[in-house]
């Protein structure tokens, strides 16, 4: 590992959080790639000057959040970085790329089916009415990220799976002409039930990030309704919180 790693003795931050959170910036920023491998604890506390239990406690910490993974006769190595998803109107396919994370869908499930009372509300078409349904698994570096399933109006545009497993629903609205507005969202959390845990690759009643979503364009049309999972230790949401006046 060739990164360069300092520590601040004179400042109040400990030093095992210093050296974590330089390592964790180098693979979100991908300089440290997935499989790459660090120094054992011994070369690092030596080149640092640091002690191995401070170096122990920044790796450990990593591990924790699922960033590194320690293998037997490998030594620690990069997992994966976490993709922090700001709350706005954006693709998981766009944040994936932006965040270097080279994305991949596979598509499980794309037909018309009809709406049930929930999508038929959300989207404002008739309960029992044609709608398309588009079941996705999102990849990042080849692991499962998150599942999603979409409902979007019929004759909206093509939705061809081809394309679908090219790149995101949202780029595929955009080329066809129709303009994002706004979204009404809501974020919760539940347990992973045996199908769930399958598909994403976590034990079952593990704990999975769910969002629903309802998206709106520019003449106040819903075109698409979403609800997503997502692997909490490869995904989070990041709020922007100021105080009202």
């Amino acid at each position: 590992m060739s990164l360069a790693l300092s520590v601040d003795r004179s400042s109040p931050v400990p030093l095992y959080f210093q050296l974590s959170q330089q390592l964790e910036a180098a693979i979100e920023h991908g300089t440290l790639t997935p499989g790459s491998l660090l120094g054992n604890e011994i070369e690092l506390a030596a080149r640092l000057g640091l002690s191995r239990p401070t170096v122990r406690q920044a790796i450990q910490s990593l591990v924790d959040k699922g960033l590194l993974v320690r293998r037997r006769g490998v030594g620690t190595q990069v997992v994966h970085s976490q993709v922090k998803r700001p709350l706005e109107l954006s693709s998981l396919y766009d944040d994936l790329e932006a965040a270097g994370q080279r994305p991949a869908t596979k598509v499980l499930v794309n037909t018309v089916v009809a709406a049930s009372a929930e999508v038929a509300a959300a989207l404002g078409v008739p309960e029992g009415g044609d709608v398309h349904r588009v079941e996705r698994l999102r990849l990042a570096h080849g692991e499962p990220m998150a599942y999603l399933c979409n409902f979007l109006p019929p004759g909206l545009l093509d939705l061809d799976t081809a394309q679908l497993e090219a790149t995101g629903l949202y780029r595929l609205m955009r080329s066809a002409g129709i303009t994002l507005h706004s979204a009404r969202q809501s974020i919760g959390a539940r347990a992973a039930s045996a199908a769930e845990a399958e598909r994403l690759a976590e034990p079952e009643g593990a704990p999975l990030l769910t969002m629903q979503r309802t998206t709106f364009d520019d003449t106040g049309r819903a075109v698409e309704y979403g609800t997503h999972t997502y692997r909490p230790t490869r995904y989070s949401f990041e709020f922007q919180l100021l105080v009202r006046p």
